[in-house]
């Protein structure tokens, strides 16, 4: 019997983890007002009314999208700098997990910059909150990395390179010739020159 509610349990968590995987898709492509449950459902193998099993609204959906993601960008972020390093390579370790980040999420990064105003009050705080929390990890290596330079000076520095990086993905997604490979070193180098420079 536990064995049969462990699988139920790993199948309600694989469907929710596709809904919310169809959910930024649909809405980066068409837009959170746009999208409809029935074509989330759909998008997963579902009847629109299915998706209410695993979220209350379109805007739960959204909101675990959001605050989901930018919970993982703060941990993660946390984690690089709790492995500890010269300060220049904990900088290099987090420039680098969030490119792979902003490679492998550009369909949230995008739901992110157009719909976050779609989330209740309370869920656009708290994601607003782990951003800042997330900024301010990479504002403090920084510091460590470049001592006289300060603190206001760092902080534009860091959201700076967050518009590189977040918006590369997207204007490059079409052009030939630029592999995955090329484009992760070249992000990574430009956002640590951007950082850095004296």
């Amino acid at each position: 019997m536990a064995r049969a509610g462990t699988e139920r349990e790993r199948l309600r968590l694989e469907r929710r983890g596709a809904l919310l995987t169809a959910g930024a898709a649909l809405f980066a492509r068409d837009g959170f007002a746009a999208v409809t449950t029935a074509q989330l459902g759909a998008a997963v193998g579902v009847s629109g009314p299915a998706v209410y099993r695993h979220f209350e609204s379109k805007q739960a959906l959204l909101a675990e999208l959001l605050v989901g993601v930018s919970r993982g960008l703060r941990d993660g972020g946390t984690a690089v700098q709790a492995a500890g390093g010269a300060p220049s390579a904990v900088l290099a370790g987090l420039v680098e997990f969030h490119v792979e980040f902003a490679l492998s999420s550009a369909d949230v990064i995008r739901v992110q910059d157009r719909d976050l105003s779609e989330l209740a009050p309370d869920d656009r705080a708290r994601v607003r909150r782990l951003q800042r929390e997330y900024a301010e990890l990479w504002v403090a290596t920084l510091g460590a990395v470049l001592p006289t330079v300060g603190e206001d000076e760092r902080r534009l520095r860091v959201h700076a390179v967050f518009g590189l990086i977040n918006s590369t993905p997207h204007s490059v997604r079409r052009a030939s010739g630029v592999s995955p490979a090329a484009l992760r070193t070249t992000l990574v180098t430009l956002a640590l020159a951007a950082l850095t420079a004296v």
